[in-house]
């Protein structure tokens, strides 16, 4: 095994081991406590994590599906179809977070206080209609992708190491960019307009508090802590996003994937997913206090 693939399995089996344990705490306080609306969002985000790890190229569950002595078509449709949905989950979801937050610290002004009454049952139909968005989204991906079994056919282009996406046509394949660029752009910009929005609200915050608390205190505002870590993440996964998105777009448009290419977009794919978790649990007191009674016993 070469070092490249040594460090690309150490990176997907912390980041799956890390999200597991955060996957089993959030489904624990939704199902046995009362959960809060921020814990919803983090199952979900974790469980995509988790399925983003599985499905980066040739890791892990390529490997279990050709274990079980799956075909290699079925196994290269199923994974990449699943990478694809978790992909567009992931920035969907992260989108949606940063709009709650958003809300969720807004003067309580006549439309806002109405609106954040609704919020947890609009929320849920959000999260309906975008898992239901990207399922159908990302089936086109079952025309145009498989596994190579033919050396001699032309004009095929290595996404993995037997996967390959079939010849497109220049108009549906400009079309195809068009629309996932459009999706992308639009969610990326409504994650910066929020994100811009939270750092206003929490300046003026600060300067409307520091007549009446003093510093300590209002660092140790929950809601402040809790703001502060959803923007730390969407820029965070802004920038990575972006990085994987050029390499995508730009291998399609060129019709061309270089192996290195491939080795370093994995990495930077699983970056966010494996970090995320490692934030979360530093930031939330509820982890800190389950692993230091854990530590104590």
């Amino acid at each position: 095994m070469s070092s490249s693939n040594t460090v690309l399995y150490f990176q997907a089996g912390f980041g799956v081991l890390v999200n597991m344990f955060l996957l089993f705490f959030y489904t624990f306080i939704i199902l046995c406590h009362r959960p809060k609306p921020m814990d919803l969002f983090s199952c979900q985000l974790t469980f995509i994590h988790i399925m983003m790890i599985l499905t980066g190229g040739d890791t892990l569950l390529a490997d279990i599906l050709e274990s079980l002595k799956f075909g290699n078509d079925i196994k290269c449709k199923t994974v990449f179809y699943i990478n694809r949905v978790m992909r567009g989950l992931s920035i969907c979801i992260t989108c949606l977070l940063s709009v709650f937050q958003a809300v969720t610290i807004s003067p309580n002004t006549f439309l806002f206080a109405k609106f954040k009454q609704k919020l947890k049952k609009y929320m849920m139909y959000a999260f309906f209609y975008l898992w239901s968005f990207n399922v159908l989204f990302s089936s086109r991906w079952f025309f145009y992708v498989a596994g190579f079994t033919n050396m001699s056919e032309t004009h095929q282009m290595k996404v993995s190491k037997s996967c390959f996406l079939y010849p497109v046509n220049h108009i549906i394949r400009g079309l195809m960019l068009t629309v996932a660029m459009s999706r992308d752009v639009f969610l990326v910009g409504v994650m910066m307009t929020t994100s811009t929005y939270m750092v206003i609200i929490l300046f003026r915050h600060q300067r409307q508090c520091k007549h009446l608390h003093s510093i300590s205190n209002l660092r140790g505002s929950p809601e402040k802590r809790a703001t502060q870590i959803i923007l730390l993440l969407v820029v965070f996964f802004v920038v990575m996003y972006w990085v994987d998105f050029i390499i995508s777009f730009t291998s399609i448009l060129l019709w061309a994937y270089d192996p290195v290419v491939l080795t370093v977009q994995m990495f930077v794919m699983n970056i966010y997913p494996t970090i995320t978790p490692v934030v979360q649990i530093s930031s939330d007191k509820r982890i800190i206090n389950v692993l230091k009674n854990l530590r104590s016993e």
